[in-house]
C-alpha cells in the first residue's frame, strides 16, 4: 500500500506542476471541470445512489455549477465591488459548512440519523464539500494573474504540498507512535499522536517557507503563515468528514482511480476543507 502511494505521488506531482505552471487558464479550467465531474460521480457512489441515472443527474448538477464558477472567476474584475457578493457568499458558505461538519463528526453516529435517509440533503452536502474546493482552486490559480501570472500557481502548489506533507506526516507518525485514538467511531486508525505530529511538522515547514523561500511579495508572510495554520487544522476536519460518510456507506474507498489512494475524493479529502478556507482567509485579509 505504501509503495503504491509513493509511486502514485511521484507520477502525480510532475503532472500537477505542469498543469499549474504551463497550462493556460482555459485548459486548466477544463481540467478542473473534469475533476469536478469525477468527484460528483464518486460522491453519488459514496452516498449509495446505485442507479446510474441518479448519478448522471448528480454529475449534471455539479457540472452546471462548476461551469458557472468558471465563468465568474474568469472575469478580470471578479474581486471588484460588482462581484464581491459572490466570493463573500463562497467564503461564508465554506466556513459555515466546515463548522457544521465538525459538529456532525463529533456527534456521529447519532448525527447520521438526520441526513442518511434524505437524498436532497446528501446531494446538498456534496455541493457544500466539492464546489467550494474547485472554486478555491480556480480562484488561487488566477490570483493577481494580470500583475503576476505565476503567483497564483505558486500559492496553489504551496497549499497542496503543505497539506500533503501534513497527511503523510500524520500517517507515518500515527503508524509508528500512535496510541490514543482520535475519533474511533469515525476513523479507527487515526491517532492523536499522528494528528499533532502532522500539524507540528507542516506548520514548521509553513513558517520556514513563508518567511524565507516563497515568492509572495504581495502578501505579508505572517498572513500566509496564519492562513496556512488554520488550513492545516481544518484539513483534518475534511479528512474525518469523508471518513464519516464512507463509514456510513460501508465502503473503504470512494473509487479506484488512483492506485494506493483510492478515488479522487480519497486523494482530495483533506484539500476540500483546506483549500477553500485558505482562499477565504487570504481574500478576507486582502480585500
Amino acid at each position: 500500500m505504501l509503495r503504491n502511494r509513493l509511486i502514485s505521488m511521484l507520477i502525480l506531482i510532475p503532472i500537477i506542476i505542469f498543469m499549474l505552471f504551463l497550462l493556460p487558464i482555459i485548459q486548466f479550467s477544463i481540467f478542473v471541470f473534469v475533476m469536478c465531474l469525477i468527484s460528483a460521480w464518486e460522491w453519488g457512489n459514496m452516498m449509495y445512489f446505485s442507479d446510474y441515472i441518479n448519478r448522471i443527474w448528480i454529475c449534471v448538477i455539479f457540472g452546471l455549477l462548476c461551469i458557472t464558477m468558471i465563468i465568474m472567476t474568469s472575469q478580470s474584475d471578479f474581486y471588484c465591488d460588482r462581484w464581491r457578493i459572490f466570493w463573500y457568499f463562497f467564503c461564508v458558505m465554506s466556513i459555515t459548512w466546515w463548522i457544521l461538519a465538525l459538529l456532525l463528526i463529533l456527534s456521529y453516529p447519532d448525527s447520521a440519523i438526520f441526513w442518511k435517509q434524505s437524498n436532497i440533503l446528501r446531494v446538498f452536502f456534496g455541493i457544500l464539500i466539492i464546489l467550494p474546493f474547485f472554486w478555491g482552486i480556480l480562484t488561487l490559480r488566477q490570483f493577481h494573474h494580470i500583475n503576476d501570472n505565476v503567483i497564483g500557481s505558486w500559492l496553489l502548489l504551496y497549499i497542496l504540498i503543505l497539506i500533503w506533507i501534513n497527511d503523510s506526516s500524520a500517517y507515518i507518525i500515527g503508524r509508528t507512535l500512535g496510541r490514543r485514538k482520535l475519533l474511533e467511531s469515525v476513523s479507527p486508525k487515526k491517532t492523536w499522536e499522528g494528528c499533532i505530529g502532522g500539524i507540528l511538522i507542516s506548520t514548521g515547514i509553513s513558517w520556514l517557507f513563508s518567511r524565507k523561500h516563497i515568492p509572495f511579495n504581495s502578501i505579508n508572510p505572517y498572513v500566509i503563515f496564519f492562513c496556512s495554520t488554520i488550513a492545516i487544522i481544518v484539513s483534518i476536519i475534511g479528512d474525518l468528514t469523508e471518513s464519516m460518510f464512507k463509514r456510513e456507506a460501508g465502503i473503504k474507498d470512494s473509487g479506484s482511480l488512483i492506485p494506493g489512494h483510492g478515488g479522487m475524493l480519497d486523494r482530495i479529502d483533506s484539500l476540500v476543507a483546506a483549500v477553500p478556507i485558505f482562499v477565504c482567509l487570504i481574500l478576507l485579509s486582502l480585500y
